[in-house]
């Protein structure tokens, strides 16, 4: 997102802070309406062939189709819990297992990230979750800090959810906050059903995002880093 300035000439009236506050948000939504942050990655390798569109300024619609029934309900809670629009394609070697599938949705889903959020300019940048889901109590912190790394403990008590690889989820995870830029953490505190668990971390991540990609109308216009770039 390119940054917006508002310059306000002449004394402030009474009430004028709160006027220009509202100025600046007003400019940035018509921004944001005019040049909507999405973004579209299309990669194909011997393995996989990825489609994937995304609008960060949604109202978290999806359409996943990976071949992988338990990963696309994962992807569905992530757009729904975001806000985030995401429409998926995969075809990928399944016949093999679901590794590279969603190791390289993962990959496509933070490049997609990446150039949707811009130069991060008037965002949140930081979210985080706790999020219960039955007897699973997930935490996620997330940092859009340019700086990639996952911290995931999540501690499945099963190898599979159906035909599902439970370690697929931290694949997921790890591929998306490599090339998304993004400082992860991701840490069960309760849970003994690994369907809850893992649909809770979904959840949990979806819901830091929300925050973190939100333009905070008290920052429009400004990075938020004193380091002068994310």
């Amino acid at each position: 997102m390119v940054g917006v300035l508002c310059t306000v000439l002449g004394p402030v009236a009474s009430g004028g802070l709160g006027l220009m506050r509202t100025d600046a948000y007003k400019t940035g939504k018509k921004q944001l309406d005019s040049e909507m942050r999405q973004a579209q990655v299309n990669r194909k390798t011997s393995e996989t062939e990825i489609n994937v569109a995304i609008n960060l300024d949604g109202s978290g619609q999806y359409d996943n189709k990976t071949g992988v029934g338990f990963f696309d309900h994962m992807l569905d809670q992530l757009s729904r819990h975001s806000l985030i629009d995401i429409t998926l394609r995969a075809k990928g070697d399944i016949h093999i297992d679901d590794h590279h599938t969603v190791e390289d949705c993962g990959i496509a889903l933070g490049q997609a990230l990446v150039q949707a959020v811009g130069d991060k300019t008037g965002i949140r940048r930081y979210g985080s979750c706790h999020l219960a889901m039955d007897d699973a109590h997930v935490r996620t912190a997330l940092d859009l800090s340019g700086r990639p790394l996952l911290t995931c403990n999540l501690d499945f008590k099963t190898h599979k959810i159906g035909t599902f690889d439970t370690e697929l989820v931290q694949e997921f995870f790890q591929a998306f906050s490599t090339h998304g830029a993004i400082t992860l953490h991701i840490d069960k505190l309760h849970g003994f059903n690994s369907h809850h668990i893992a649909e809770a971390a979904f959840k949990s991540v979806a819901r830091a995002l929300r925050v973190a990609v939100e333009i905070d109308p008290r920052m429009i216009g400004t990075l938020p880093s004193t380091k002068g770039i994310l």
